[in-house]
C-alpha cells in the first residue's frame, strides 16, 4: 500500500532514551538520577513507560556542570543559576518578539 499524503508517515520523535541522554550529558550516571530524583529533569513517558529525555535536557545539564565546575558551584546553586538563565532567554525571546525583531 502506497502512503497517500505527508500526513500518514511516521513522525520522528525528538526524544532520546536513557543509554544516548547519559552519553550525551557526558557524565556520570548518578549524578543524571541525582537531578531527576530532585526533579529539575522530568523525563516524558513512551507508550511502553520508557523514560524519554529531550536534547534541550542535555544542554541544560552541560551547562550546569560548566558552571558548577567554573564557579565551585554545588549542584542545587548551579542549578538555579541554570534556570534564572533560561527564564532570562525567554523574556528576553519574547521582548523580541514583541518588538517584530523574531517570531
Amino acid at each position: 500500500m502506497l502512503i497517500s499524503k505527508e500526513s500518514d508517515l511516521p513522525v520522528r520523535s525528538t526524544l532520546i532514551a536513557w543509554t544516548e541522554f547519559v552519553t550525551l550529558c557526558d557524565c556520570p550516571v548518578e549524578l543524571v538520577q541525582e537531578l531527576i530524583d530532585l526533579g529539575w529533569i522530568r523525563p516524558a513517558q513512551s507508550a511502553n513507560q520508557a523514560d524519554l529525555y529531550s536534547h534541550g535536557d542535555v544542554y541544560r545539564i552541560r551547562k550546569l556542570r560548566r558552571l558548577c565546575a567554573d564557579f565551585d558551584l554545588n549542584l542545587t546553586g548551579g542549578a538555579i543559576i541554570v534556570d534564572l538563565l533560561g527564564r532570562v532567554h525567554e523574556l528576553e525571546r519574547k521582548i523580541l518578539e514583541l518588538q517584530g525583531l523574531v517570531k
